[in-house]
């Protein structure tokens, strides 16, 4: 059996099964219908690189080193000046299910450090067309260069120059491109019936937002909803394009997100939380939970809605279990195996631990989601314009001091309040039952946890992407500046 795993920035209320009100997304409504929709299931960061990380190593980014000690609670990825990335110690999904024969592929954003011995086909992938960081830019190639687009070990071009997004329309091809590089590699495997994992992590609604010119001036909802159309249209070529070859049976797919969107783009570029408090960069609901959908015709029964807790690093475990494959027993593994959910309609009690940086903020035991620590962004941060919340101030609950709640953590009860608006009295029985039953489940978390070397403290702007492996080919290299390594610094 086969696995796809579609990743995207795109929050939990922009598509029509989650009650999106322009309903522009007919294809992700379709999946849904065919599929099961995931209503409680969550990233393992309110961030791109952390939650990457996790997925692919089923682990929480405070194991794997996707996070920083510089400062408290820091939300950190990997931008071009960044020293680390992905460590040879954690061993990714795709170099697991080489064991079984499979072939597998990144489509998209990698994320995981962008030096030579991060590359992903050094970490299991066979196949790669896409780009180590986002799509920021354009850079001038003399204070820092413009990213590189690779295709496997060699970069043939970089964003702005040959890859074009034209940022006053917001016009760009990109989508189209990995849409064509998925059904490529989906008809090449079925041709000689390989095994596949298929990595799809396409940017276009990451902020700068693109869409190719037929969806451009498309959706209700502006450039963000022409990105979300595009990338509707899409998974519904892929999933079509499966069902032609006759490979749809024995293939899971995946839908979901790093994060919640960047409200800090919004409303023009940011995309919608649907009820939840907050977005991207936060460990409110509007930052950790995410869309989700697992589509496998004849398997997965049609029209399933589950209540299952789930997060990013589940897609680790259930991937291996699919390709009968065992979870590394030499490491704490975070992800669980769904197969039972996604098939059977069961329920698996566990928790979901909401971190930010090096710090535990938050826990989820059934209803209920106990804010260890709170904190939007600072006041500083905040006065520039740059808010995580807008329009959505809850007083003591959205905090731009970092707020410490160790002894009488702030509860909420999701099924009454999914938006984390009224806390639980501190007095009430319920809430005296619920906080025990989770500080048993923190105490014993962090019992057991051994924090991976930080990945994301160290930056210095020699080792960004002046020369990538290809670049002599192309005459695209740039002379790198003295090495002057630093501490990196985080504002939020």
């Amino acid at each position: 059996t086969s696995s796809g795993v579609f990743l995207l920035q795109m929050g939990w209320g922009d598509l029509g099964a989650f009650g999106e009100p322009s309903k522009e997304t007919p294809n992700l409504d379709q999946m849904a219908a065919e599929g099961m929709l995931f209503l409680d299931f969550y990233t393992a960061s309110p961030l791109c690189s952390p939650s990457r990380a996790a997925l692919l190593t089923g682990r929480l980014p405070v194991r794997n080193g996707f996070y920083t000690t510089n400062g408290h609670a820091r939300n950190a990825y990997t931008p071009q000046d960044i020293v680390g990335g992905i460590p040879d110690s954690e061993l990714l999904l795709p170099e697991l299910l080489k064991k079984a024969g499979y072939v597998n592929k990144i489509i998209g954003k990698w994320h995981l450090g962008h030096r030579p011995q991060f590359h992903p086909l050094r970490h299991g992938f066979d196949e790669w067309f896409g780009s180590p960081n986002c799509h920021f830019g354009p850079y001038d190639n003399r204070e820092r260069p413009n990213i590189p687009v690779y295709r496997d070990w060699e970069m043939i071009g970089r964003y702005y120059e040959d890859f074009k997004i034209d940022l006053k329309t917001g016009e760009a091809n990109l989508t189209q491109l990995y849409l064509q590089e998925a059904l490529d590699f989906i008809s090449k495997q079925q041709a000689s019936q390989q095994p596949f994992f298929l990595y799809w992590a396409i940017d276009a609604t990451h902020a700068p937002v693109y869409a190719s010119k037929q969806f451009l001036g498309t959706s209700q909802r502006g450039l963000y909803g022409d990105a979300v159309r595009e990338i509707d249209d899409s998974v519904g070529k892929i999933l079509s394009h499966l069902r032609q070859l006759g490979i749809s049976e024995n293939t899971l797919v995946f839908f979901t997100s790093d994060n919640g969107p960047a409200l800090i783009s919004a409303p023009r570029q940011g995309g919608s939380n649907g009820p939840f408090l907050c977005g991207k960069q936060t460990t409110f609901e509007g930052g950790m939970r995410e869309p989700a959908i697992a589509w496998w015709p004849g398997h997965v029964p049609a029209g399933g809605v589950s209540h299952q807790l789930g997060t990013v690093m589940d897609l680790f475990s259930t991937s291996l279990s699919l390709a009968g494959l065992q979870p590394p027993s030499d490491r704490q593994i975070d992800g669980i195996d769904l197969l039972p959910v996604i098939l059977q309609g069961k329920l698996i009690d566990r928790p979901i631990f909401y971190y930010r940086g090096n710090e535990l903020m938050a826990v989820r035991a059934g209803l209920y989601k106990a804010h260890y620590w709170t904190w939007s962004n600072s006041w500083e941060e905040h006065s520039k314009g740059i808010d995580f919340c807008p329009g959505q101030s809850v007083s003591g609950v959205t905090t731009h001091t970092q707020e410490e709640h160790t002894y009488l953590p702030l509860l909420f009860h999701l099924g009454r309040d999914p938006g984390e608006k009224f806390p639980l009295s501190f007095a009430s029985e319920e809430y005296q039952r619920a906080v025990e039953r989770i500080s048993g489940l923190v105490q014993q978390h962090k019992a057991t946890l051994v924090p991976g070397q930080p990945q994301l403290n160290v930056c210095d702007q020699a080792v960004m992407n002046w020369s990538p492996p290809g670049c002599e080919k192309l005459g695209k290299c740039l002379k790198a500046p003295e090495s002057d390594p630093k501490k990196c610094s985080w504002p939020h």
